[in-house]
C-alpha cells in the first residue's frame, strides 16, 4: 500500500501532530507499507515526518494561497465580497501550484491520498491520479464556514470516505456532505509514552522570564496555538475573576503559527489585555516550546477555553494522558473525548471558568482523582493500536490486496 499525505502547513499545529501519529501508528501496524507527506511550507512537519519513515518534502504554497482563509470573513457582506476577490487574486496560483501538485502525486503513484485542511482537501480532489482514492480528514467543523462547506459539496463526489476526528464533527460533516459519502469518526492518537505523569518537567517560569514560583503555588496553563476561537481572552477574563489566584500562576504557552489573515491572536495583543485585566503579573508567556510533555508536567491545572465547538482538543487528551485535571468547554468533540478527567465550564463564559478554577484551585484531592481518571481513559481512548485498529480497515477496504 502506498499512502500519502497532503497537508497546508508545515508547522505542528494539531493537525500535524496528529499526522505524526498517524505515521507512527501505521508504521508499527504496516511496516510494509510506503508512507508519504507532501507539506505546503517547510517547517518541522516535513522533519519529523521523514524521521517517522515518510518520505517527505515541501511543496510551497504561492502567498495569495498560504493566506487564503474563510476565517474572519464571514459576517458582514463587504467581508464576503473581500473573501471572493482574495479567491480571484489567488486563482492563477493556485491552478500552477496544482500542476506541480499533480506531477509530485504522479510520481510517488499513491494508492490513497489523504489529505488534512480545506485547500490540499479541494487540490487533492483536482489532482487525484487515477485509480488512487481520495480521504478527506476533517478536523473542523465545515457547517462554521458556509463557502468551504459548498466548496466540498461540490468535491464530494471524487472523495472515497471521510474521516472526522471525532463522532462530533462526523456528525456535521455527513449533514453539510449528505449521505451520499461516508463519513467515519477515527479519534487522534497520542504518544503514551511521551504524555505521562511522570518524566523531565519544563521551566516555565524562566521561558516567561518571572523569578521562579514560591512553594505551595499551583501553576495553570492554557497551552496552543493563539487561534481567536481558542479562547485566550476568555482565561485572561476568568484569571481576573478567579478567587484564589493569589495561590497560583498562570501562562499561556505558544504563538501564531498560521499564515491565514485576521484568524489570530498576536503576542502583544494577549499582553495588552493581561494588563487591562489586571492580571499581568501573575500570567507568564512562554513563546513556543518544543517540550510539550514538559510543559504539561509542570502544570497543576490545564485549562481549555474554546469559545466554538472544539472538533476534537489535541492538548486536552495529551493532559489526560499526562494525569493532568483539565478544565474543559463543555461543546463539541472536547466534551466528548473529555469522559473522565475533566471539570466543565460554558464556552466563552469567564465567570464560569473563573468557578471552576476556583474550585481546583481549593480541592488537591479533586486535582489527583481527576488526573488519574484522565490517564486511564486516555490509555484506552488515544492508543496508537487503537488508532491503527480504526484506520487500517478503512485504506485496506478502498484498496483491496492484489
Amino acid at each position: 500500500m502506498r499512502v500519502v499525505f497532503l497537508n497546508p502547513s508545515g508547522e505542528l499545529g494539531g493537525a500535524e501532530t496528529a499526522l505524526l501519529e498517524m505515521l507512527a501508528a501505521l508504521r508499527a501496524a504496516r511496516p510494509t507499507w510506503t508512507l508519504g507527506v507532501i507539506a505546503s511550507a517547510d517547517g518541522p512537519l516535513v522533519e519529523r515526518a521523514a524521521a517517522a519513515g515518510a518520505r517527505s518534502f515541501a511543496l510551497k504554497f504561492p502567498l495569495s494561497l498560504a493566506r487564503l482563509g474563510e476565517w474572519g470573513r464571514r459576517g458582514s457582506m463587504g467581508a464576503r465580497v473581500r473573501f471572493g476577490a482574495a479567491i480571484g487574486g489567488a486563482a492563477g496560483p493556485a491552478l500552477l501550484y496544482a500542476s506541480r501538485l499533480r506531477h509530485a502525486l504522479n510520481e510517488f503513484n499513491p494508492d490513497i491520498v489523504h489529505t488534512n485542511g480545506l485547500k490540499m482537501h479541494l487540490l487533492g480532489a483536482h489532482c487525484l491520479p487515477a485509480p488512487s482514492k481520495l480521504i478527506w480528514h476533517l478536523h473542523d467543523y465545515p457547517s462554521s464556514r458556509p463557502m468551504a462547506a459548498a466548496l466540498l459539496r461540490a468535491q464530494s463526489h471524487r472523495c472515497a470516505e471521510v474521516i472526522a476526528n471525532s463522532k462530533s464533527v462526523a456528525k456535521d460533516t455527513q449533514a453539510v456532505l449528505g449521505s451520499g459519502i461516508a463519513v467515519q469518526a477515527v479519534y487522534n492518537a497520542v504518544d503514551l509514552d511521551r504524555f505521562r505523569p511522570d518524566g523531565p518537567v519544563l521551566d516555565l517560569d524562566a521561558l516567561a522570564k518571572l523569578p521562579p514560583l514560591p512553594a505551595g503555588r499551583l501553576r495553570i496553563g492554557l497551552l496552543g496555538t493563539f487561534a481567536r476561537w481558542k479562547g485566550h481572552d476568555v482565561f485572561l477574563r476568568a484569571l481576573a475573576q478567579t478567587r484564589n489566584l493569589a495561590d497560583a500562576r498562570a501562562y499561556i504557552i505558544g504563538e501564531p503559527i498560521y499564515e491565514t489573515a485576521g484568524s489570530q491572536f498576536s503576542m502583544q495583543e494577549l499582553k495588552d489585555l493581561a494588563r487591562a485585566q489586571g492580571v499581568a503579573e501573575v500570567v507568564g508567556f512562554t513563546g513556543r516550546v518544543h517540550d510539550v510533555p514538559g510543559a504539561l508536567r509542570a502544570l497543576d491545572i490545564v485549562v481549555h477555553a474554546s469559545v466554538e465547538p472544539e472538533p476534537f482538543g489535541l492538548v486536552i487528551a495529551e493532559a489526560m494522558a499526562s494525569a493532568r485535571p483539565v478544565i474543559v468547554s463543555h461543546a463539541g468533540g472536547a466534551a466528548e473525548i473529555a469522559q473522565a478527567g475533566a471539570l466543565f465550564h460554558q464556552p466563552g463564559n469567564a465567570a464560569d471558568l473563573a468557578a471552576r478554577l476556583s474550585e481546583l484551585i481549593a480541592d488537591a484531592p479533586l486535582r489527583a482523582s481527576l488526573g488519574a481518571a484522565g490517564r486511564a481513559a486516555a490509555m484506552r481512548l488515544f492508543s496508537r493500536t487503537h488508532l491503527s485498529n480504526s484506520l487500517v480497515p478503512i485504506y485496506e477496504a478502498l484498496v483491496p490486496a492484489g
